[in-house]
């Protein structure tokens, strides 16, 4: 080949590699419009989220209110007594109680300790909304708006078993925060906390809708609580948990932590209607009348479901039966299956523990169940729990301890007439699994543990302790029912 025909055929390839190029650079300079525009419309969207942010912040703002507590307390001048607001702020965000200082046989004296926290106005002339934990027996309240005015505060009512407070200021005209339904919210959505975390007055934090139903978290008596990652940090207690719609969906009350006090990202939240309930009633009467069953019901395991012959663990067993009581009365018998109340499923025992404390006394309403695989309605009237009743009811709550198989309950009156522990202390076996451990070793229900490997046991919490340092080695209980008393052993490794 000529050296020209080599020149030729050279300019040739490389005007083909060049077109090649240029098709290509053409291509992706075509296609930048598409990622360009793909870019802009994610920073748009994120520009509309902070929007809506702000928007909620400045609409909401002016109805949280920053919560100053005053209170006397008694103590030695070693500090022999800790403030009850120290030890509930250890108990809730550090999941501790606080230091505890060398005890002096000294003269007590009484000291001035002071508290915060937060809350909203939910009406024009000053009710609003809080928690127990923030004002409970608080000898002065303060209020401070976010413009400055203070004001001194009337409690009007507290619940403690919900942890919900009403206060009342004098005002007129103020700003209010609109309730929002609490049932609706999803899994995934947005919501904003507004408070005065460390006393950083009307500080918003941003997050979503971790969970919802959260219960059996050890805060109250009555837990139904949202959970969320929107920061809530101490101070934040009682503050609003709003949607982007501007409307409260539930009262922030206390955080998970187990670094200090540290945000974890785990916040609870009372679920707003459950705190319209009880404001209704601190409102019209100044205290919460609660419905109740008499019955002592536990959440089905798939050992236990299996054993009743339910081919799911949905609903909850009935456990026991208090004499004289609505259950009783109806026919509800032990061993029933609740399935639900009043038309709406039953998803587990302390659900249906708040659908009938919300109840209103007098009440009929129907109970579906399963009894020897059979399904069943009964027409139950739910009567007036008393306060000795709500105290029993919240000592006598099974904690279930599903590695060994069995249930456990504090001994309190109802339960010491009932089985004849009449003068004893004690935890009672409220439930055991079949082919449990605890169940091979002989435990039944109805018997009174007095003593884990030989330290005496007055209450479910000393019984989670000693088991707790128990470990996996051998467990010794002392136990006594209608026999007398007996030593059993258990080993949970086997």
């Amino acid at each position: 080949m000529s050296k020209s025909a080599r020149r030729k055929e050279y300019h040739i390839t490389l005007l083909h590699v060049l077109g090649v190029a240029w098709f290509f650079i053409a291509m992706i300079l075509l296609g930048m419009p598409d990622v360009t525009h793909a870019q802009d419309k994610a920073l748009e969207n994120l520009r509309e989220t902070g929007k809506a942010f702000a928007s909620v912040a400045k609409d909401a703002s002016p109805a949280v209110v920053f919560i100053k507590v005053e209170k006397t307390v008694s103590q030695g001048p070693f500090f022999r007594h800790r403030s009850p607001f120290e030890d509930e702020f250890f108990k809730r965000f550090f999941g501790e109680p606080g230091p505890r200082f060398p005890q002096f046989p000294q003269q007590q004296q009484k000291r001035q300790v002071q508290s915060q926290g937060s809350g909203f106005i939910i009406t024009r002339d000053g009710y609003i909304l809080t928690n127990n934990h923030v004002v409970g027996d608080a000898d002065k309240v303060t209020v401070k708006l976010l413009d400055g005015r203070e004001f001194t505060a009337k409690t009007v009512g507290t619940d403690p078993p919900t942890d919900v407070a009403v206060i009342k200021i004098d005002a007129q005209n103020l700003p209010v925060l609109s309730l929002g339904d609490s049932d609706r919210i999803e899994v995934g959505e947005w919501v904003l906390a507004l408070g005065n975390p460390f006393g950083l007055s009307h500080t918003l934090t941003a997050g979503i809708v971790s969970a919802k139903g959260r219960s059996s978290v050890g805060i109250t008596d009555y837990e139904d609580f949202i959970q969320t990652d929107a920061a809530i940090n101490p101070g934040n207690s009682g503050g609003p948990l709003i949607d982007l719609e501007g409307k409260v969906v539930g009262i922030n009350t206390a955080i998970y932590s187990r670094n200090g006090g540290g945000y974890m990202g785990i916040g609870f939240a009372i679920p707003i209607n459950m705190a319209k309930n009880i404001y209704t009633q601190l409102i019209e009467h100044g205290n919460v009348t609660r419905g109740y069953l008499g019955v002592t019901i536990q959440d089905l395991t798939a050992e236990l479901a299996k054993s009743f012959g339910l081919s799911d663990t949905k609903g909850v067993l009935v456990s026991q039966v208090m004499p004289d009581t609505p259950a009783e009365k109806a026919g509800i018998k032990q061993g029933d299956v609740i399935v639900s109340l009043g038309g709406k499923p039953v998803e587990n025992s302390a659900s249906l523990r708040n659908e009938v404390a919300m109840t209103v006394p007098g009440t009929t309403v129907k109970v579906s169940l399963i009894r020897d695989g059979k399904k069943m309605t009964l027409n139950v009237k739910v009567e007036k729990m008393s306060e000795d009743m709500l105290a029993s009811s919240a000592s006598s709550r099974s904690e279930d301890l599903s590695n060994l198989g069995l249930s456990v309950a504090t001994l309190n009156s109802e339960l010491a007439k009932q089985y004849g522990f009449e003068n004893e202390s004690g935890v009672v076996v409220t439930g055991v699994d079949q082919d449990s451990i605890a169940a091979r070793a002989g435990i039944r229900p109805g018997m009174l543990v007095k003593e884990v490997n030989r330290k005496p046991v007055k209450n479910v919490k000393e019984f989670q302790v000693a088991l707790k340092k128990s470990g996996k080695k051998p467990i010794l209980f002392f136990i006594k029912d209608s026999r007398g008393s007996h030593f059993v052993a258990i080993d949970p490794g086997k």
